[in-house]
């Protein structure tokens, strides 16, 4: 079909007829709209529309969302959508998101108001998930199509989209399929109606057919774009994850607040130490906290110059810089021979000098262990000076072997010293000190327990995503026996923790082979669950242990997984983001202070032709996605990413200008028909993602 997008811009004295203002209202230079840079969402509270909602605050893009199931809601009307600051028409939304092509009644205002707005402004429409018929400029799915489910179906990015919205990808849009008894993504598959102006970015095969329909397109009618979606996602499914980006990108014209990149890290823990291995008879962990004292006998997991040499080969083939998070205590031999002399193809972490738990002084007679308490019934704390001592010789240690250190940085033993619920539910008090006396402004946090960043004394936490990947397994059937063990009920001859714990924890319905459960069932899953992270444009790193890359290797296939899955779909201008902890807190910061001035309506922008306003609070970094060649100020804006530009910028409290190229389309006022009738699409069929919890008990100290 062909693709025309229509940009007639309306003179001034046509603009402000089509608005229905007084003429003179406009100032005699203003020869473009006012666009604000703010979505309007209009949800029937559905997934889809949640979906785009989630994507925009991840990003930290302002939008207005209208609840159509809310008695009370604001009615959508010309004056809702549009008026005059200035004396220059504004349009007040760059863009719309609908739950399907026209969710109102036959006749509806509302609908007629949105329809002229988008004519007007040159605003386009997103349809998040609507039935394909000719109204949304495809055939209807009997016509050829297909109707149902698409599980495990690789759709492809056409060359349109790739040259589109979508050119971040490859082309492989796979569909998940992570069980054979949940219908996970039910699509409709048409091709463009007769006549439409129609354009597939997104397309899948129709089943018993040659040809292919249309998942994702754009059509244009009556003066308006709609970017129309024919199958339903909710926000943690990897098919969305993959398109979010291109439908901000469509629906903004590549110029919106906000910004999101994809970034992934690694902390491999215990460097230099050994960590404890798991019973498969006792099924505990001798010489750790779930073993009762004196049971077993230790036979610890630790790296040898082999693995360094296999993880430094590692890195160079895939691009990729690990973060060694040491612990200095007993490391004259061979392996710290080798990982020093390696020390420059690392990035390295304190992590203590012994990994001393630092929180309350534990009463480990018992299991699970307890704090000790004084006389009187307080709790007794491991002392600021001890702290600071695990601090200050690990970090002499370090130096002296001539580790690249970042001073600033910490990570706790089992991230101890921080709250630990049920046992020790604040943090020491002496912690807070103690960093201060070190210069530690960024501590890492466990992100199953402790997600949020905050304040512990002058350090601000960052989180980590624990994989599960045991810290106590060199070998995948060792791996697989503790899999077992949490995971299946008493009755299969487990703990019963997924069976206590129901609400956290699933079970599984059978027990995992020793012999193939690693590489069949966790590595997808936990593949997946990293991956998942990295798609949702989350920098918080994940962490492992030395054992994890000793004996077996078994971080590798799941590091590969992400890594190799991440490039298949990916182009290079979207690379993976690999930052060192800092540099993660600092940009977990930002967001956090940039999407509470959003969220409290302290942030505006709009644009005008090939000007960007922003107005953000003083302190606040302001962030923004612009297409690439923009300026601010006269000095280039932002660093490239997925065929964009986008970056920090410290805010005054005055307004910045930024200069998009003459390149770059403006939003285009057109002029152009009604609406069209009401649809009604099939009641989407969410889904929660797949996923296993991590077990509180031994699995995941660090």
């Amino acid at each position: 079909m062909k693709r025309t997008i229509r940009t007639t811009a309306l003179t001034v004295g046509a603009l402000v007829a089509a608005l229905g203002l007084p003429a003179g209202a406009a100032h005699a230079d203003a020869t473009a709209p006012r666009v604000d840079l703010r979505t309007l969402i209009v949800s029937d509270g559905g997934p889809a529309t949640d979906a785009i909602a989630a994507e925009l605050d991840t990003a930290g893009t302002p939008y207005t969302k209208i609840d159509l199931t809310q008695s009370g809601r604001p009615v959508i009307d010309a004056a809702f959508l549009a008026d005059t600051v200035d004396g220059r028409p504004r349009a007040k939304y760059q863009a719309v998101v609908l739950p399907n092509d026209n969710p109102f009644p036959a006749g509806s205002a509302e609908m007629t108001a949105l329809a002229s707005y988008e004519q007007t402004y040159g605003v386009p429409q997103v349809d998040a998930y609507t039935y394909a018929r000719p109204e949304a400029g495809l055939q209807y799915p009997t016509a050829g199509g297909y109707s149902g489910s698409i599980d495990g179906v690789q759709a492809e990015v056409t060359a349109a989209g790739k040259a589109g919205p979508f050119g971040y990808l490859k082309g492989a849009v796979p569909f998940e399929d992570n069980s054979p008894t949940v219908g996970e993504s039910y699509a409709y598959l048409a091709q463009p109606a007769p006549g439409a102006d129609f354009t597939p970015y997104v397309e899948a095969p129709i089943p018993g057919g040659s040809t292919s329909g249309s998942l994702v397109g754009e059509y244009r009618h009556d003066g308006r774009r709609e970017l129309v979606v024919t199958f339903v996602y909710n926000q943690y499914q990897e098919q969305f994850r993959l398109l979010a980006r291109g439908i901000v990108e469509w629906m903004t014209g590549g110029v919106h607040l906000g910004a999101t990149r994809n970034y992934f890290a690694v902390h491999v823990d215990d460097v230099f130490a050994a960590d404890d291995r798991w019973d498969t008879q006792l099924n505990c962990t001798p010489g750790d906290v779930d073993c009762p004292v004196g049971e077993g006998t230790p036979d610890p997991i630790r790296m040898t110059p082999a693995d360094v040499d296999y993880a430094t080969a590692w890195e160079q083939q895939h691009g990729f810089t690990l973060d060694l998070v040491y612990n200095g205590a007993g490391s004259v031999d061979l392996l710290a021979d080798k990982l020093i002399a390696d020390r420059s193809k690392f990035r390295w972490v304190n992590h203590t000098y012994t990994h001393a738990f630092l929180g309350c002084q534990q009463d480990v007679t018992v299991v699970p262990w307890k704090c000790d308490t004084n006389a009187d019934g307080s709790t007794k704390w491991v002392s600021r000076q001890d702290i600071s001592d695990e601090i200050a010789l690990n970090r002499v240690w370090g130096q002296s072997a001539g580790l690249p250190l970042q001073n600033d940085e910490l990570v706790t033993g089992e991230h101890s010293g921080l709250r630990i619920s049920p046992q020790q539910p604040a943090d020491n008090p002496n912690l807070g000190p103690a960093l201060a006396d070190n210069g530690v402004t960024w501590i890492a946090s466990d992100n199953s327990r402790d997600p949020a960043q905050r304040q512990v004394g002058p350090a601000t936490t960052v989180s980590r995503y624990p994989m599960n990947v045991f810290y106590n397994a060199g070998h995948a059937s060792e791996q697989v026996d503790e899999y077992n063990w949490i995971y299946t009920s008493r009755a299969q001859g487990g703990s019963g923790i997924c069976e206590d714990n129901p609400a956290t924890t699933t079970c599984l319905p059978a027990p995992l082979d020793t012999a193939t459960g690693y590489s069949g069932h966790i590595v997808p899953l936990e593949t997946r669950i990293a991956l998942g992270h990295v798609l949702a444009g989350d920098p918080k790193p994940h962490f492992i242990h030395q054992s994890n890359l000793a004996e077996d290797r078994l971080a590798y296939p799941v590091l590969n997984g992400v890594l190799d899955g991440y490039h298949a779909l990916f182009t290079d201008d979207a690379p993976l983001v690999n930052l060192r902890m800092k540099d993660i807190g600092v940009e977990l910061k930002r967001r956090a202070a940039w999407q509470t001035a959003v969220q409290a309506g302290q942030v505006s922008a709009y644009r005008i032709g090939g000007t960007v306003t922003v107005t953000a609070p003083s302190g606040v970094a302001v962030t923004a996605t612009l297409p690439a060649g923009t300026t601010l100020n006269g000095a280039a804006f932002g660093t490239s990413y997925a065929g964009a530009v986008s970056g920090w910028t410290p805010s005054a409290g005055q307004p910045l200008t930024l200069t998009v190229p003459s390149s770059a389309p403006a939003p285009a006022a057109v002029h152009g028909g009604a609406g069209h009738g009401p649809v009604t699409a099939p009641a989407p069929r969410t889904r929660v993602p797949s996923g296993v919890s991590r077990p509180a008990a031994g699995t995941t100290a660090s």
